[in-house]
């Protein structure tokens, strides 16, 4: 049963949703979100290239190394990580807390590094870890996306091996096995129904 995330002014808090590579988190995310549109969706800023349709602003905030090291500095991120040894990703703090002070529930859909951070910079938070329904449907999902190549997915799956090893860290562990039912018990889980 999930603790009860409402802080002590009864606000929102926020739900940290983390998995594997290619488990679909982003697709069980953005089907929430145009389902409950009052949702906050974090936008994560990073180092890496858009990737062919992604827009700065809507899918990412896609900065320079230089001026990701600024805002690190400046401690505008709530959590930051290098992803796949290569890239590096960051929530700014600003617009979770004032969307949580708007009453508005906030996810952010990060990594394992950054939700270690978030542990300790918002224990309250509720952290879900998204599962596949078994490693080879994993695999099968990374390949069927085509947009890495061989060696690039080998480096996703042993990144992978190590963050589906940590979901014991997490408060509730959810199967994608089908994106509506997943949508469903996640909207459950963060008292949206």
């Amino acid at each position: 049963m999930p603790r009860d995330r409402k802080n002590a002014d009864n606000l929102p808090t926020l739900t940290v949703i983390a998995g594997p590579t290619a488990v679909g988190k982003g697709t069980v995310v953005r089907e929430l979100i145009q389902r409950y549109p009052s949702v906050y969706l974090s936008v994560s800023a990073t180092t890496r290239p858009p990737r062919p349709g992604e827009i700065d602003g809507i899918h990412y905030h896609f900065v320079s190394e230089e001026e990701f090291s600024r805002r690190a500095a400046a401690g505008e991120f709530l959590e930051w990580a290098l992803v796949h040894g290569k890239y590096r990703y960051g929530t700014l703090r600003q617009p979770i807390e004032e969307a949580l002070a708007d009453h508005r529930p906030a996810i952010l859909e990060i990594d394992l590094d950054g939700v270690r951070q978030v542990k300790n910079t918002m224990p309250d938070a509720q952290f879900i870890f998204v599962a596949p329904p078994s490693w080879d449907e994993l695999v099968a999902r990374l390949v069927g996306r085509g947009t890495e190549g061989p060696e690039e997915r080998e480096r996703r799956l042993r990144t992978a091996r190590t963050e589906m090893a940590a979901a014991d860290e997490f408060d509730l562990i959810v199967v994608n096995d089908e994106v509506n039912r997943t949508v469903g018990e996640l909207a459950t889980l963060m008292r949206l129904t």
